[in-house]
């Protein structure tokens, strides 16, 4: 009988991001054949507009998202990374020593069902492949929704399973039998890549994730499907509009 593997829980999830930090994001080109970046990209075309505009990212991990919405937009005044994996940030502060922009961003070890900020501090808080690993989605919305100032928006990228019968079908296949072996030969961690393959198929996903922003408090609420529902971009305000 073939082992059961389990999904390591997701209270201590930010420990097994710390032992595959080194190879994250080699990983992430290599399974995405680098639409990741192009991901990344497509979810600041979603961003508030606006100047000297504050954002947090949550879940930043290595920093790519932040490296993302700095490059291609120009009205970010500041932005702060948190994440639980401590790991993970030293490899992101040290992507931006590099940048010309580096200033403007900083980087925390906190949680983002525990955002240590007061409310109504962003005009736009982001997260990136980041909200399935939670404990409590609706706290973490509710978190999220404190911190951002009225008007702001949340835009949340993450891995959805398409809707097309053929592309179900053949992103599947890759996810369970192709991702798993990629990711686990790159990082020599391979319960890491089932448990994402695992919670990308689990997690509420399209109207089941926007009824969850909209019982949190979010107006103006809307999954964007990218390259064919692959990954999603969710976005919410904070108030209704007027």
């Amino acid at each position: 009988m073939k082992k059961k593997i389990e999904i390591p829980s997701r209270h201590e999830v930010w420990k097994m991001f710390d032992c595959i930090s080194p190879t994250y994001d080699c990983a992430n080109r290599v399974m995405t054949f680098g639409m990741d970046q192009l991901w990344r990209k497509r979810l600041c075309t979603f961003m508030p507009k606006g100047k000297d505009m504050k954002v947090l990212d949550c879940a930043t991990g290595t920093g790519d998202q932040i490296i993302a919405m700095m490059e291609k937009k120009q009205n970010i005044s500041s932005v702060i990374g948190i994440d639980l994996a401590s790991t993970m940030i030293d490899i992101a502060e040290k992507k931006m020593e590099k940048k010309s922009y580096g200033k403007k961003v900083s980087f925390q070890v906190a949680s983002l069902l525990e955002i240590p900020f007061p409310p109504h501090s962003f005009e736009c808080v982001t997260i990136s492949f980041g909200i399935r690993n939670v404990t409590d989605i609706m706290a973490a919305f509710q978190e999220v929704r404190r911190t951002l100032k009225p008007g702001g928006r949340v835009l949340i990228l993450e891995g959805t399973v398409p809707e097309k019968k053929w592309l179900k079908s053949l992103h599947l296949f890759y996810l369970r039998h192709f991702l798993p072996r990629i990711g686990g030969m790159i990082s020599k961690n391979f319960d890491a890549y089932r448990y994402l393959n695992q919670t990308i198929e689990t997690f509420p996903q399209g109207e089941r994730l926007c009824g969850l922003m909209r019982a949190a408090g979010y107006f103006n609420v809307k999954a964007n499907p990218v390259c064919g529902g692959i990954v999603t971009v969710y976005q919410g305000d904070k108030n209704a509009p007027v």
